[in-house]
């Protein structure tokens, strides 16, 4: 998608994002739990970048005093470097995989070298058999009836052409080609799968030469 369109379909759901995830809070929650162990290393005043914060509920979670920025990322200054960095159900609706690894890029530039980015996204192989299983799951905890087939099919549409849902080694590929070293994946549930990065030393110092 494009990012006019990402904006205005954010827009479109964003009243009713928090309710309908509502069944799905206990996979945030473990979300959740183990980002404060992926941060655990980090500074006291530690600076956390996130990116795509969406209706604010992880903004909640790192901290109560926040600094908000309306816009991209590259039109955030990249002269004073976080330490830390999210980004969660954000980059799977960058369709193009060279926009994709942007956002990851722009995130990096914005880390200090060995800043920790975690990152979570939908990502299954779509052409596998275990998709089908998943998807089903997925939508069973999403709602609070029984998944009929249409809205299986209607749901397999929608995240083949409003979404990226790539295989795991797929995004965590374009994680480190951004400028990160190898993501470490820490989470799966169900559809989601959760990936811990260090921003790169070796890139850091290979751009001030």
């Amino acid at each position: 998608m494009k990012r006019d369109e990402i904006a205005a379909l954010f827009d479109q759901q964003a009243a009713g994002y928090d309710t309908q995830w509502l069944r799905m809070s206990p996979v945030r929650e473990g979300l959740f739990f183990l980002l404060e162990a992926a941060f655990a290393t980090l500074p006291p005043d530690t600076r956390v970048l996130s990116a795509g914060a969406g209706t604010g509920i992880e903004i909640e979670f790192l901290a109560t005093r926040c600094t908000f920025h309306h816009g991209f990322l590259e039109s955030l200054a990249s002269d004073s470097p976080y330490d830390g960095a999210t980004c969660l159900l954000v980059s799977q609706f960058l369709t193009d995989p060279a926009a994709r690894q942007g956002l990851f890029g722009d995130i990096a530039t914005r880390l200090r070298p060995g800043g920790i980015l975690v990152n979570a996204d939908l990502a299954s192989d779509i052409s596998s058999p275990e998709y089908e299983s998943l998807l089903a799951m997925w939508l069973d905890r999403m709602s609070s009836a029984g998944v009929p087939p249409e809205a299986l099919a209607r749901a397999r549409a929608a995240y083949a052409k409003d979404a990226a849902v790539l295989p795991p080694a797929q995004v965590a590929a374009l994680i480190a080609a951004a400028g990160f070293d190898a993501p470490t994946p820490f989470l799966q549930a169900g559809l989601m799968h959760a990936w811990c990065a260090t921003r790169a030393r070796r890139e850091a110092a290979r751009q001030r030469e």
